[in-house]
């Protein structure tokens, strides 16, 4: 059977009907992604295992080369992550002069980038960025804030990249945490931490630390990466996201919230309505991951309508 899409194609500013194979159990997207077909809805359909053949953030089996080397990656990010780096970072990134460039060309350029901490993934990270987007561009699409959402949130990982001062991984990806408090028992390989130097300092070791209960998350310092350099460069070089989106920019590797719950007395109201949208992108973000390839020619042109809307031509990076 077919079903109808609505497809943008920005060089005529016209809507064109196109037709998309449809499965019986899986969707086609766009691209020629293929996602699997929910047996109730028409919606993405979480799947159970990653095409490792894993249950999906399996970070105890550690059996293979590549659990034990994502296992080696936590112990060096939770020894060497302190509130002090945390600063230390920020203050150098913030200045946003390692270069300059569109959104495009950052996207092109992750394609250089592997992502080590990731159990699940082991394709370039271009094709990450769209597997999610198409996904969620499926089922919700008027959301066109959320589809530009989920094709930059990863951006920020170029600082792997000799042009961004080639940070270790253990400064760039994997799941983020408050720094300043208390590091929650919820965290990945938690055991780690006791190598921290910031747990030898009584400031640091109570539940709100230096903070105080629900000051809101904007307040807060997290583990330095990927995710908080990649909310620097949209909010700095003025995008027109939705607070959502930059939400979901600054906090999706942020685990140990959205999953486990840990953390929430830190959080404001403006927060909790934020992390409503961050469950919705996360089912994507998590299960999209793939090895069906999305055409990156053939949906280029829809995002690079949405950059467009909701960013500057070039940005300080």
């Amino acid at each position: 059977m077919t079903i109808l899409v609505e497809h943008f194609v920005s060089d005529s500013r016209v809507d064109e009907k196109k037709v998309i194979e449809e499965r019986d159990d899986e969707l086609v997207l766009d691209g020629g992604f293929v996602v699997p077909k929910s047996k109730e809805t028409d919606a993405f359909d979480a799947p159970d295992m990653n095409f490792l053949g894993h249950s999906f953030r399996d970070y105890e089996n550690g059996e293979s080369e590549r659990q034990q080397g994502v296992e080696e990656f936590y112990r060096m990010q939770h020894i060497h992550q302190t509130y002090d780096f945390v600063k230390k970072m920020r203050k150098e990134y913030g200045k946003l002069n390692k270069m300059e460039m569109s959104i495009w060309e950052c996207c092109e350029l992750l394609n250089n980038v592997v992502d080590e901490s990731d159990p699940d993934l082991d394709e370039p990270q271009i094709q990450h960025l769209l597997q999610t987007a198409e996904a969620i561009r499926r089922d919700y699409p008027d959301e066109d804030w959320l589809h530009l959402t989920a094709l930059i949130h990863d951006l920020g990982k170029v600082l792997l990249l000799p042009e961004f001062g080639g940070l270790p991984q253990w400064a760039v990806v994997g799941d983020t945490f408050p720094v300043g408090c208390t590091f929650d028992s919820a965290n990945i390989h938690h055991k780690y931490f006791k190598g921290n130097p910031d747990i030898n300092n009584p400031k640091y070791n109570t539940k709100n630390g230096v903070y105080s209960e629900g000051c809101g998350l904007d307040n807060v310092l997290m583990s330095w990466g990927h995710d908080d350099y990649m909310y620097l460069v949209a909010k700095e070089n003025g995008t027109t996201l939705p607070h959502a989106g930059l939400f979901i920019i600054r906090y999706h590797s942020f685990y140990p919230l959205h999953k486990a719950g840990a953390y929430t007395h830190l959080m404001n109201d403006e927060d909790r309505d934020d992390l409503k949208w961050l469950h919705v992108f996360n089912k994507y973000d998590l299960y999209s991951k793939s090895k069906v390839l999305v055409d990156v020619e053939q949906v280029k042109p829809y995002y690079i309508s949405l950059i467009n809307k909701y960013f500057p031509a070039k940005l300080k990076w």
